[in-house]
């Protein structure tokens, strides 16, 4: 990878084959997508004019400003509004001049060769490992045990505190109250909640990923809990509560 940076913003390329589609038509097609950091948590996908099919493109007369990326033309992509910027010659960042970045969600779907991905590019700095464990994990939440086990599975994210994913046997489902919520992550897919209680401090503090993508197949049906916002003790030891996004 060739890495370039200006302010905040990081620029690389990459050598993956990278396709959006719209209504099943691929609008883009690339080996030369740059991935480009405009937040510091995860890169966004930018094509080469050239590897976007032009006639799904509209432009609006609309520009929209970044401080560190400057103005880009506001294009409709297939008759989705707004869906894409297109940076012409006059942006600062010089490697992303002649590049068109999609809105991810504006879009039906995106491919990393052949596999589809979800939520956001992936950061190719990020790893996950699963780990199978003999510590003996414990949870409370307000002074009761919902969770005691020693066949924890440790989940180690780049950048985030380590999940213990525990067999539902292990768990007081008895205390788990199902919830409506649903979040996604391009590394492990797709999750589901439940709440402890009836307290809102209880809300959304357990998950699972029933099916989650192959490369997170070990923590398939287990169960975490947000360590941010319960006791967790690990061979009788309580844990400090992380320090995260999501505290």
């Amino acid at each position: 990878m060739e890495e370039t940076k200006r302010g905040r913003v990081r620029v690389e390329t990459t050598a993956k084959r990278v396709r959006v589609y719209v209504e099943g038509r691929a609008v883009a097609d690339t080996t030369r997508a740059l991935l480009v950091w405009e937040v510091p948590y995860y890169p966004a996908y930018y094509f080469p004019a050239d590897d976007v099919r032009g006639e799904e493109l509209k432009a609006t007369g609309e520009t929209r400003h970044s401080p560190s990326r400057g103005e880009a033309a506001v294009h409709d992509v297939a008759g989705r509004a707004g869906a894409a910027l297109v940076y012409g010659d006059d942006t600062p960042l010089e490697q992303i001049r002649g590049h068109v970045r999609f809105d991810w969600n504006a879009v039906d779907n995106w491919f990393e060769e052949d596999e589809e991905v979800f939520v956001h590019a992936r950061d190719p700095y990020t790893r996950v490992d699963i780990l199978p464990s003999s510590r003996h994990v414990r949870v409370e939440v307000g002074g009761v045990t919902v969770a005691d086990s020693r066949a924890p599975r440790i989940l180690f994210e780049t950048g985030l505190p380590p999940r213990y994913y525990l067999p539902k046997t292990d768990v007081r489902l008895d205390l788990l109250r199902p919830s409506e919520t649903v979040t996604h992550c391009p590394y492990k897919g797709r999750a589901v909640y439940w709440s402890v209680g009836e307290e809102e401090s209880g809300r959304d503090l357990v998950w699972s990923y029933p099916t989650p993508l192959p490369e997170s197949q070990k923590i398939a049906g287990l169960v975490a809990f947000y360590d941010e916002k319960v006791d967790v003790y690990v061979d009788g030891v309580l844990q400090d509560r992380p320090k995260s996004k999501f505290a």
